[in-house]
C-alpha cells in the first residue's frame, strides 16, 4: 500500500496491522471493508483462513481496525479512550494466543489453534503487536494527529517524534491552524482596543 509522502512501511509483519487500520482512509472517504468478500480478499492477501467469514466477521474486524487506529493515536502522545480498552480486550479474548517454541529454544506468541475468520485475524493481529513491542517497533506504528486524517503511518524518524502522516501537508495545516490560534488573541485585542478609541 503506497504510504503518504511517500513514506516507508511498517517492518516485517508490522505492515499487516498498518494495512488493515489503513482499509479506510478517513480523509478520502475510501473503505476497502465494506462488504464481507472485502474482508476474505483482505484476509487471503495476508495469509489469514476467512473463506467462511460473516457479517458478524466483517463487524469485528471494522471495531478492531478502528480500535487500533485508537492505540496508534496514542503513540502521538493522547489517551487511548476507555472504551477502545474495552473494545480491544473484548476482540483479544476471544481470539486466544499461545506461546511456541521453536528449534533454536526462542519463545514467541501464536494464533490459539482452530482459529478462522475475524478470530484468526485478530490473533494474528495480537500476536504481531506482542512482537512489535518486544522489539520496539510498536510505539513508532502512529496514527496521524491530523484529526480528519488519522492514517496510520510508520514513524522512520531517529528521533521517533514524528506526529503527522506527511509533514507537507498534514504537518503544514496543523501549523497553519496553531499560528491562527496563536494570531487570533491579539486581533482580538486590537478590536478591541480600536473600539474603545472610537
Amino acid at each position: 500500500m503506497r504510504q503518504p509522502g511517500d513514506r516507508q512501511p511498517a517492518p516485517g509483519p508490522l505492515v499487516l496491522v498498518q494495512d488493515l487500520v489503513n482499509t479506510l482512509d478517513i480523509e478520502a472517504g475510501r473503505d476497502a471493508l465494506v462488504t464481507v468478500a472485502d474482508l476474505v480478499a483482505f484476509c487471503a492477501a495476508h495469509g489469514v483462513p476467512a473463506s467462511a467469514a460473516g457479517a458478524e466477521d466483517l463487524a469485528a474486524v471494522r471495531r478492531l481496525r478502528e480500535s487500533v487506529r485508537d492505540a496508534c493515536q496514542a503513540h502521538t502522545g493522547v489517551d487511548v479512550p476507555p472504551d477502545t480498552l474495552t473494545a480491544l480486550a473484548d476482540l483479544f479474548r476471544d481470539a486466544p494466543l499461545t506461546v511456541e517454541i521453536d528449534s533454536a529454544g526462542r519463545a514467541h506468541p501464536a494464533p490459539g489453534p482452530g482459529l478462522t475468520r475475524a478470530a484468526a485475524l485478530t490473533a494474528r493481529v495480537g500476536c504481531t503487536v506482542l512482537l512489535a513491542e518486544a522489539d520496539g517497533t510498536w510505539p513508532r506504528l502512529k496514527a496521524c494527529a491530523a484529526h480528519g486524517c488519522r492514517w496510520v503511518y510508520y514513524d522512520h524518524s531517529p528521533a521517533g517524534r514524528s506526529r503527522w502522516c506527511t509533514m507537507s501537508i498534514c504537518g503544514s495545516r496543523a501549523k497553519m491552524r496553531a499560528y491562527r490560534d496563536r494570531s487570533r488573541p491579539d486581533q482580538d485585542r486590537t478590536t478591541t482596543s480600536n473600539r474603545g478609541r472610537e
